[in-house]
């Protein structure tokens, strides 16, 4: 079940055009959310020149130059895309030009300005190289090679070589799903080291999340092997660890949130996914969410029938369901109390989560969890540019990054659902408001 292959059955339509380079739009009377501490600044004007902000002041003292797009943020509020640290791209089969540039408009049209591709494909790579250059509507990408799992790495020879033909093809890092033996792991880990690569991803049962930690797993994703590691030596972990809450030793939680802490490595929650799919809305209820209508409806049915199966073969009960969240959200809270970074991601398109729209839904996730709403920001935006060490590129609104911008018509320093209050969005300098992205939307629905 945790290898479920994905599938990807849609309806698409070309990649968007070349953006225009040489644009420029002045952004006045806003009030900017910089993102460089839990501030906002008052009457601001924003000075987009191509794909980068060029200036930001007081918009009683820096007007709009002459022939610039102004764009009138007078009500509203400015501040960086947000990103996706568990997105996928369509792989394998569905890794079309049209499924693959339906995705990322997906993902851009949503403010979604930065995705980290966790099952990667020969063929993203050119994408992620068009769509670095600002050539396509699309989040800046990137992305691992293809998955590294039992079947694949069935040795440590069949390690080695995977770890060294995904750094020669130029991936970014690579990604680790559920079945690698330990003896296999900790040589992939080795070779990754000495080759210069990351990894990142699940931790599989057989190595269990000291020994990921200890071999210098970038990421840890899902909070993946955390109740595992809570729960006794040897017990047999279902989905997730959803049977073992019940075996779950609270007292070892401090131990594993220093390794964390000490080895460095980040948390990707996808906290979205759990309480989609074990929660309290039934599968009717899922799919009848306003997203839904923008994926194929074979496909929402498929996620209607994997939730029902997998809630009946856990036993999953409102009791137990609740458990489960809670306990999740005490690692999580654990965690980030003890130092460790997080990083927002949903696993979008997995179940539930629709591409782009699903970065809310995960937000609302973290909140209930206990996360603040700078806390929840701060990880789709600053965080994300510090764990790919390109602070000087995005992440602030600041003068001289990359202009991917949101404008919201409500400010989610209040309340994170107000991120799906869009007027706008700037992607690499090229703006889209509300009308347009509509548009859009809807043509990439056809």
């Amino acid at each position: 079940m945790r290898s479920r292959v994905y599938r990807f059955l849609l309806a698409l339509t070309p990649a968007a055009p070349l953006a225009a380079q040489g644009q420029v739009s002045a952004i006045t009377n806003v009030t900017v959310i910089p993102m460089d501490g839990e501030r906002t600044l008052a009457n601001q004007t924003v000075i987009v020149r191509g794909q980068r902000i060029a200036e930001l002041g007081p918009s009683d003292r820096l007007k709009a130059p002459s022939g610039a797009r102004v764009i009138d943020g007078r009500g509203k509020f400015l501040m960086p895309g947000l990103a996706e640290m568990h997105g996928h791209i369509p792989p394998g089969q569905g890794a079309t030009d049209a499924n693959i540039t339906k995705v990322l408009a997906y993902y851009a049209l949503n403010g979604v300005t930065f995705v980290r591709g966790m099952l990667g494909d020969p063929k993203h790579l050119p994408y992620r190289d068009q769509a670095n250059r600002g050539e396509i509507l699309s989040p800046t990408i990137i992305t691992t090679g293809p998955s590294l799992n039992g079947q694949s790495l069935p040795t440590v020879e069949a390690a080695i070589k995977a770890v060294t033909d995904q750094k020669a093809a130029g991936y970014d890092l690579m990604k680790i799903h559920p079945g690698i033996t330990r003896p296999v792991y900790d040589s992939m880990a080795a070779t990754a080291r000495k080759l210069g690569i990351r990894f990142a991803g699940h931790v599989p049962l057989a190595v269990g999340i000291s020994d990921a930690l200890a071999q210098g797993q970038w990421t840890i994703d899902h909070v993946d092997g955390y109740i595992e590691g809570l729960a006794p030596a040897g017990a047999e972990s279902q989905f997730f660890a959803f049977n073992l809450v019940g075996q779950a030793d609270l007292s070892k939680l401090p131990a594993l949130v220093a390794a964390t802490k000490r080895a460095g490595a980040w948390i990707v929650p996808t906290q979205s996914l759990f309480e989609s799919m074990l929660g309290g809305k039934s599968v009717d209820e899922l799919a009848a969410m306003p997203e839904m209508k923008y994926w194929p409806a074979a496909t929402v049915n498929q996620w209607k029938q994997a939730a029902s199966n997998t809630r009946q073969q856990l036993g999953v009960t409102p009791e137990t369901s609740k458990k489960y969240i809670e306990l999740r959200r005490t690692v999580m809270q654990a965690l980030y109390k003890g130092g460790v970074p997080f990083l927002l991601g949903s696993d979008a398109p997995q179940w539930w989560n629709v591409p782009g729209f699903s970065v809310l839904r995960e937000m609302e996730a973290m909140a209930k969890a206990g996360f603040t709403p700078y806390q929840i920001l701060e990880s789709g935006s600053r965080n994300v540019a510090k764990y790919v060490n390109q602070e000087s590129e995005f992440g602030t609104v600041t003068a001289g990054k990359r202009a991917d911008l949101v404008l919201l018509n409500a400010n989610p320093l209040t309340n994170v659902s107000n991120w799906a209050e869009r007027a706008g969005v700037m992607v690499r300098g090229k703006y889209y408001d509300a009308a347009e992205i509509e548009r859009r939307l809807g043509e990439l629905n056809k």
